[in-house]
């Protein structure tokens, strides 16, 4: 038998007999077989699964749930049969208003609990007699009762001529006490079986309702704080581990009657809202500076959780929205819905928006300077915008505004607008600072006027001020058009306004960003009485933006969110409804977005005789008034002579601020007889006419200047 030798060695011969290279077979061992894993980590492995797996969380959360429902609800019945029975929450209640250090209501609790005292005396002290008085009045009951049965069977046996009908009514009671007989004997076996059960029911019943368990057993939306609401014990557990120890102890040593330092919980449009009045020891800014804390302890966000201050003392007021409920938008302004509203500057207000309670916010801009500030892009221009398209219903509102930014946001008050200067260059801050200037002269016009005359409202809006006051370029003799300096035109010029504007109807309005004070100077902020802030940065960007004192107060829009709370403001104002004892409110305003704003603004012309702005400030120079003229009545068939010096004082005060009726009359009889006539009993100057006299004027080569 031959055999195959395989050589396990390379060979150094490398060659064969026959001269070719000799065939070598490597042999390659198998690979060790892989040790088994040891049963113990298996059923490790197994056990972790099943115990980590969701399903088995699901199923021991609910199980501990459950059972804490139904031994926490035996707890809570005990403790109300308990506190029915004895005097142990009149005692509480005297605890805790002695830790609040309330007297006079620990001295009211104290004899409410010697008045529960000597009634429940009373009642123990009536059932020493209560038994002889019982048996009496069974005996007594008794024989009444077999006595009518008698009676009414003697009635029958009469009617019936029959003498066994006698007892016939006391034998049917006495079957009928058998059947009742024989149905609780029935019904006594199962009953005792069940009724533990329905026991265990109940107590499971009181316990769901108070979701008594502990927070990891309960369902996920209950743990997340989805639709949770908001209990006095919920709220005094909250301010418990606020991490204020006097205000912990004090809680501590009120036993569970620490809701006595709540005021009533009351449904405040989209959440509720419950003054606490704080322990003595315990200072309300204390709670105010650990604001976050509070409402994570509530199981919201920051940002749905207010604190204010109101008037009475050692008192906050807590306003929690529902989950969410702040991330809804309001409903349409209702200048959108509502195509026949108008405006009324002197007694009316604009409607902005909604305050947290749901309720309408509105805002009056009577002789009231306005400044709104924010961050970039939060809203601030389409907030100021929605009241300037209220205000603009009224037709004896006039405007001049400047637009810093120059994208077009106010392009809709073109032919509403006396002036209207849209950009951002220094040129453009050049412009804007000489139309404050001129509403400056306009309000001296105004203020040296004899007295009693009456004045519209001109109001001056600059939206993105702080380009102007940021502004480097200097005029001619070195003054600089920017700055917060004596020399500054812009700033002196707003300032001038603010001192003595509102008693003529001239009025500021300002529109700012990101406001420091190099960009907005504290003297310009101080001047506005109406002051509104959405997002901010900083609790001193807040302070800047509202005052001080309505910071103090409560008020942070430091602490709405940037770029998710857009449109909505805090408000410091006398011209709004504040809750008495606040000294802001938070406003979430209507968005109106620009073909709306259009819409608004084409009814404001359509009350209007025609208006035409001007977008570049004249300077001085020699002016043709019958061009003048012309130019203010625009395209209205007739203006009456007093709107038409009105506008031309607004056009040019240098040239015609001291114009009267007599100056007007002179150029218009110039011009051509019967430009100006009486037409319901009123002057007014015809356009018609007015144009036919310039035409004429125009072939004849002559003209005249002012």
């Amino acid at each position: 038998m031959s055999e195959n030798v395989v050589y396990l060695r390379k060979p150094t011969d490398t060659t064969s007999a026959d001269g070719t290279a000799p065939t070598v077979l490597t042999v390659v061992p198998d690979a060790p077989p892989t040790r088994p894993v040891p049963l113990w980590v298996r059923s490790g492995r197994a056990v972790k699964s099943a115990v980590t797996h969701e399903s088995t969380k699901a199923t021991v959360r609910a199980v501990a749930r459950h059972g804490a429902y139904t031994f926490n609800g035996g707890r809570i019945v005990a403790r109300r049969t308990w506190d029915g029975k004895t005097g142990a929450r009149y005692e509480r209640m005297i605890r805790a208003a002695e830790a609040a250090g309330n007297l006079e209501a620990a001295e009211e609790w104290e004899e409410r609990l010697q008045r529960f005292r000597a009634a429940r005396h009373h009642r123990r002290m009536d059932l020493l007699h209560s038994p002889v008085e019982a048996a009496k009045g069974v005996a007594v009951g008794a024989g009444m009762s077999i006595g009518v049965l008698v009676g009414l069977g003697v009635v029958m046996a009469i009617n019936n001529g029959d003498v066994a009908d006698v007892i016939t009514p006391l034998s049917a009671t006495i079957d009928f006490i058998a059947l009742l007989i024989r149905i609780v004997q029935i019904v006594w076996g199962p009953a005792l079986t069940i009724g533990p059960f329905l026991a265990l029911l109940a107590l499971w019943a009181v316990g769901s309702k108070q979701q008594a368990a502990p927070q990891w057993a309960l369902p996920a939306n209950v743990r997340s704080g989805d639709g949770e609401p908001i209990t006095p014990s919920i709220v005094v557990k909250a301010l418990r581990d606020l991490g204020v120890p006097a205000l912990r102890n004090a809680i501590k040593d009120m036993g569970d009657a620490g809701a006595s330092m709540l005021g009533p919980i009351r449904i405040a449009g989209c959440g509720i809202e419950v003054d606490v009045t704080l322990p003595s020891g315990v200072s309300t800014n204390e709670v105010q500076q650990r604001r976050r804390k509070l409402a994570e302890n509530l199981t919201r966000h920051e940002h749905e959780v207010f604190i204010t201050i109101p008037e009475a003392a050692r008192t906050v007021r807590l306003w929690v929205a529902d989950s969410g409920a702040l991330d809804e938008p309001i409903g349409p302004s209702p200048l959108v819905t509502d195509e026949t509203m108008t405006a009324d500057y002197t007694k009316g207000k604009a409607p902005w928006g909604q305050d947290l309670r749901g309720d309408a916010a509105a805002l009056s801009l009577y002789q009231r300077h306005l400044l709104i500030t924010g961050l970039s892009n939060q809203g601030k221009t389409v907030a100021l915008r929605s009241l300037a398209l209220w205000v603009a219903l009224d037709r004896s509102v006039q405007f001049l505004m400047g637009d810093l930014k120059g994208v077009g946001d106010w392009n809709m008050f073109d032919g509403l607008a006396s002036t209207l200067i849209q950009g951002p260059t220094d040129e453009h801050v050049i412009q804007v600072t000489e139309m404050v200037e001129g509403a400056v002269e306009e309000m001296n016009r105004r203020l040296q006027a004899p007295p009693g005359t009456t004045f519209p409202a001109l109001i001056v809006l600059v939206d993105e001020a702080q380009v102007a006051f940021m502004c480097p370029v200097k005029d001619e003799d070195k003054r600089p058009y920017g700055g917060s300096k004596s020399n500054s035109r812009y700033f002196m010029a707003v300032r001038k306004i603010h001192n003595q504007g509102r008693a003529v109807n001239v009025l500021m309005w300002q529109g700012t960003q990101d406001p420091t004070d190099q960009n907005l100077p504290k003297l310009v902020r101080e001047g506005a009485h109406t002051r509104a802030s959405l997002a901010l940065g900083t609790e001193s960007q807040a302070r800047m933006a509202l005052g001080d004192k309505a910071v103090d107060g409560g008020a942070a829009p430091n602490m709405l969110r940037p770029g998710l709370d857009q449109g909505t403001l805090v408000v410091a104002s006398s011209g709004i409804d504040i809750p008495k004892g606040q000294s802001s409110i938070t406003v979430r305003t209507h968005y109106i977005d620009d073909d709306a704003a259009e819409a608004i603004t084409d009814r404001a012309k359509a009350l209007r005789d025609g208006v035409t702005t001007l977008h570049v400030i004249n300077r001085g120079e020699d002016r043709d008034p019958l061009d003048d003229i012309a130019t203010v009545v625009g395209d209205a068939p007739r203006v009456r002579t007093k709107d038409v010096l009105a506008r031309l004082a607004t056009l040019n005060a240098d040239a015609y601020g001291d114009w009267s009726f007599t100056d007007l009359k002179r150029v218009l009889d110039d011009a051509g007889p019967d430009i100006a006539y009486k037409s319901d009993g009123v002057m007014v100057v015809a356009r018609d006419r007015l144009h036919r006299a310039l035409a004429n004027r125009d072939d004849d080569g002559s003209t005249s200047t002012v």
